[in-house]
């Protein structure tokens, strides 16, 4: 049986929202060589800003080089480039003090015709939306999450909670770090969302089904979700990057 051949489109929007005085959430991606990036990043003055642009740029240049190039696996060759962000961004702000403490979520996918990578560090994001029904393929590395997946918090619990916004891990913040790396299979159709938690913050996932289950172009399926995230609330920056396979 024939096996159909898949192409990629993106488009990608992100907004300051309607709180924050800048937008320190960064965004990148190639079409050509099948890698997409988002990163949200967190630290003082512009430190935030510098280390989501650092881990874009790394992971970018790094994957771009090596994605395709069938010298290792895609899992070990998407957690080395991870690792080098890593290093890239807490050297950075070891020898600038200003810039201590610095860092950034980061949520990627890495394609290869059918097969799909999507790698996280952090509470951003990557979502299938499949014949109408939205998953969330990534785990969230946060405090809240983790205990819900333990079962000592429900969901309403999380969602209330205090601590909500603490992260568990991120690049640049340690010496090292662990990411996720998720393998799937992309069909025709398959539309995948990445996106920064100033969008699932703002918008449950039902919400964000419903948003991208039309026929619009990716750019103003985009500009539906900042739209809806900054009409909700807005108290983060929006990120929102879509890939289409077709």
């Amino acid at each position: 049986m024939a096996t159909a051949v898949v192409h990629y489109t993106a488009a990608a929007v992100s907004d300051r929202g309607r709180k924050r005085p800048s937008n320190e959430d960064a965004f990148g991606f190639s079409v050509a060589r099948g890698v997409y990036l988002v990163c949200d990043g967190m630290g003082g003055a512009a430190a935030g800003e510098i280390a989501s642009s650092l881990a874009v740029d790394e992971m970018l240049r790094l994957l771009s080089r090596r994605a395709g190039s069938g010298t290792a696996p895609m899992p070990l060759v998407a957690e080395e480039a991870i690792c080098a962000a890593n290093e890239a961004i807490f050297s950075r702000a070891q020898r600038n003090h200003k810039l201590s403490g610095m860092g950034t979520t980061l949520v990627g996918l890495v394609v290869e015709e059918r097969r799909v990578w999507a790698l996280n560090v952090g509470d951003s994001r990557c979502y299938r939306l499949r014949n109408c029904r939205l998953q969330q393929l990534t785990l969230d590395h946060s405090l809240v999450e983790e205990q819900v997946r333990l079962g000592r918090m429900t969901r309403p619990e999380a969602l209330r909670s205090p601590l909500r916004n603490v992260i568990t891990r991120a690049l640049g913040t340690q010496s090292s770090v662990t990411p996720d790396v998720f393998e799937l299979e992309a069909e025709p159709g398959d539309l995948f969302l990445l996106c920064s938690d100033g969008l699932t913050r703002e918008l449950s996932d039902s919400l964000i089904e419903s948003l991208l289950g039309v026929d619009f172009p990716l750019d103003d399926l985009c500009g539906r979700l900042v739209t809806a995230a900054n009409k909700a609330g807005g108290h983060d920056n929006i990120t929102c990057l879509l890939v289409r396979a077709e």
